[in-house]
């Protein structure tokens, strides 16, 4: 069986992920593209992880690509996660993730709305939704704040989960506008707020065109494969949320190339990429919350000593700010509240090391300017640095 080491695997991800700066890339879309998805859960981490891996970074050129051109769209889909990706990608993701999400958000609401024992059912979720469309269509955009003024109907409140400890009356808005969001009926515009903040306003979208999901699972893990493999099928039914099967057909169909990898478990390759990659200049990088260089692999062990994991990540599992270096994860970082980046060396990587990860400080200091990032999963590192 042909092997990849786990040297060999860190200079892919420094080069395929665009984090070396020979690699760097001129466009958001292409650092979308480069590594599937970007995560959206927090707000800023789109802006960081691309301004890591653009030759130029600037916040302007992320807001023209979500707000102005839409090149890049937004989607409930992998994990029931946010992601944000290129509209080339997007109708592969909307169909082989995005719309089983969808369905599934649909139907826990559908479902708490009956168990409120008001009458509230799928018509009159239907009538509700139609009214909200209606009104965001007068207005071009709007707030779920404004919605809920412009929508009666926005303004019920339900019981969910009755009789249990976890009983609490909540309101239906924020539920209506997610369901809405998760069909692609309506999109997240620009934040009230700076573009740190997750206080979008929305706007009107038209949904994907339907397609084939187990030709839209073949195409993402083609392009996870180029991105992030070799890896493991454990590794792409986590990152993707597929099950067992749809993950096993996904890769049959695509009749990737067996490896097998240092830990001694059997890794797939993207179909004729077996050929070993030339080293790359040494890089450093100030990676974001959450970035997808360290979500990529449910078995991170090739980039990520173990003993770092208690202080760069939350107990669920969420990755915090961390610092590379080569392709392996060394540290992590915050930013205080005067805006100066602060980072810890958790491996000891010698001076080269400390004077490129100081200049990608620097460099991460010079875009960000007057904006002060607190990432929505804070961490035990982060948390301690910040202070």
């Amino acid at each position: 069986m042909h092997r990849i080491d786990d040297a060999q695997r860190r200079i892919r991800l420094g080069r395929r992920h665009l984090l070396a700066p020979s690699a760097r890339a001129a466009s958001v879309v292409a650092v979308a593209d480069a590594v599937v998805a970007l995560h959206a859960t927090d707000a800023a981490t789109v802006y960081l992880s691309a301004c890591a891996r653009l030759t130029d970074p600037e916040v302007g050129a992320v807001e023209r690509a979500l707000y102005e051109d839409v090149s890049l769209v937004r989607l409930l889909s992998m994990r029931n996660t946010l992601f944000t990706m290129s509209r080339a990608v997007a109708h592969a993701v909307d169909a082989s993730s995005a719309r089983g999400v969808a369905a599934k958000e649909r139907k826990k609401l559908v479902r708490h709305l009956r168990e409120d024992g008001n009458g509230l059912d799928e018509s009159w979720l239907a009538e509700t939704e139609q009214q909200t469309l209606t009104a965001l269509a007068a207005r071009g955009h709007a707030s779920g704040t404004e919605l809920s003024a412009a929508v009666p109907a926005l303004r019920t409140r339900i019981t969910v989960f009755p009789g249990t400890k976890q009983e609490t009356v909540q309101g239906v808005a924020s539920r209506v506008i997610r369901v809405l969001a998760a069909e692609g009926r309506i999109r997240r515009d620009r934040p009230r707020g700076s573009w740190t903040s997750s206080q979008f306003r929305w706007t009107a979208a038209d949904p994907w065109p339907a397609s084939d999901p187990a030709r839209a699972r073949v195409e993402v893990a083609r392009r996870w494969l180029r991105s992030y493999g070799p890896a493991t099928e454990g590794d792409l039914k986590w990152w993707t949320g597929w099950g067992v099967r749809e993950t096993r057909e996904a890769l049959a169909a695509l009749a990737p190339e067996k490896v097998l990898l240092d830990s001694g478990a059997v890794g797939w390759a993207a179909p004729g990429d077996l050929g070993a990659e030339p080293p790359l200049e040494p890089w450093a990088a100030l990676l974001p919350g959450l970035d997808p260089s360290a979500m990529g692999w449910a078995d991170r062990g090739f980039h990520l000593p173990p003993e770092h994991r208690a202080a760069l990540f939350d107990r669920a599992g969420n990755v915090g700010p961390t610092v590379w270096w080569n392709g392996e994860i060394v540290g992590g970082w915050a930013q205080r509240s005067d805006g100066e980046p602060v980072w810890r060396l958790l491996s000891d990587v010698g001076g080269e090391a400390v004077g490129l990860i100081e200049a990608e400080a620097a460099r991460l200091s010079a875009w960000t300017g007057d904006a002060r990032i607190t990432p929505r999963f804070r961490t035990p590192l982060e948390r301690e640095l910040a202070a």
